[in-house]
């Protein structure tokens, strides 16, 4: 699996997704805003991934603070968190990392100032870390919703390259594969970027998982023919009566599959839940460039003068999601008191 984001001596490496699969090049961060302008650019994406690389440019940023003076690094560090969550804003993981980093600074307004420091750089390696786990649980409860031999259906991109490392959606296939089951996996080239043949269908190749690319449109006549089993997806954001947002295109995908009696799953950590959210029509939808849907491959397609709309994401209601996946376990409908029980403290335990 190819590293998301890490560590080095020079600042923050991230790995520029826009060049894959032809090149491997690390897009190299050395200020917060350069990690702004990452997500941004999706040099970086994937809701997980996003979430990381927040939480490495807070305690990046934190570093070039200069004052000796908590209420100072207070107030330009909290500046910085609100920049940061400006990046992109339907993914919640975002938010939910920078708010993990301001509660370091919040509590430990009676340390020093490099001990602080020193906490935010811990606190960002230890969410890089962890996400690496909570996908692999994510995997093993996913395992039981996969039959011994499935063709699985999958949009955009939730693998390692959208989070620390294995995955959330691509995270199940992958412990699919490794438990033994007999996987083939067809891949929605997802449009305007394409996360899915450049990303998805790289990061299966890599691992020599079968899979299959197919355009975007393709995907109701496979359900309808019978040739998909089950499909599954990440998630951006999810609300708390189990509304989801994810990449665009994912609506339509639970609609065919309700249609045809084919399960749609969701496979996402908690951090992708929010508690303040009644329900999927509240959540912001990012609208991107124009011009990304104009461009194919780095051209104009389009005549002169032609308009287009680019929302990144739509919104699917819960009616139409078979279950969700997550670290702490499966959840099915109803899904309210399933997911606030599983946001409970105590359900860690």
């Amino acid at each position: 699996m190819v590293p998301t984001v890490k560590w080095e001596s020079d600042g923050i490496h991230i790995i520029d997704q826009r060049n894959l699969p032809y090149r491997r090049d690390w897009f190299v961060c050395r200020t917060v805003e350069d990690v702004v302008a990452a997500i941004r650019a999706m040099v970086i994406r994937g809701a997980p991934a996003i979430g990381v690389a927040a939480s490495m440019g807070l305690a990046l940023g934190a570093q070039s603070i200069e004052t000796e003076s908590y209420a100072t690094f207070r107030r330009g560090f909290l500046k910085m968190a609100e920049h940061m969550k400006s990046a992109r804003p339907t993914a919640i993981n975002l938010a939910w990392a920078v708010e993990r980093m301001i509660n370091i600074v919040e509590a430990m307004h009676h340390s020093p100032l490099e001990a602080i420091r020193e906490a935010l750089r811990r606190e960002s390696q230890i969410i890089l870390e962890s996400d690496m786990e909570i996908n692999r649980k994510i995997g093993h409860h996913g395992l039981s919703l996969i039959p011994d031999k499935a063709t699985i259906l999958t949009h955009c991109n939730a693998g390692a390259l959208a989070t620390a490392g294995y995955g959330t959606a691509l995270g199940v296939i992958r412990a699919a594969c490794d438990a033994g089951k007999e996987i083939h996996v067809f891949v929605d080239e997802t449009r305007p970027l394409l996360q899915g043949v450049r990303l998805t269908a790289f990061e299966l190749m890599e691992d020599n998982i079968p899979a299959t690319v197919i355009v975007d449109s393709a995907a109701g006549f496979l359900m309808r023919t019978k040739r998909v089993d089950l499909v599954i997806t990440g998630a951006d954001r999810i609300a708390v009566n189990g509304d989801m947002a994810n990449k665009i295109g994912s609506y339509q995908l639970a609609v065919l599959a309700k249609e045809n009696d084919i399960p749609f799953y969701v496979a996402a950590p908690l951090s992708s839940f929010d508690p303040d959210l009644d329900n999927g029509d509240l959540i912001p939808i990012e609208e991107r460039d124009p011009e990304e849907v104009l461009l194919f491959a780095g051209r104009h397609v389009g005549p002169e003068g032609a308009r287009a709309f680019n929302p990144a994401f739509d919104v699917t209601p819960a009616r139409y999601i078979s279950a969700i996946i997550t670290e702490r376990g499966v959840v099915t409908p109803p899904y309210r008191d399933g997911i606030m029980n599983l946001l409970r403290p105590e359900a860690e335990n």
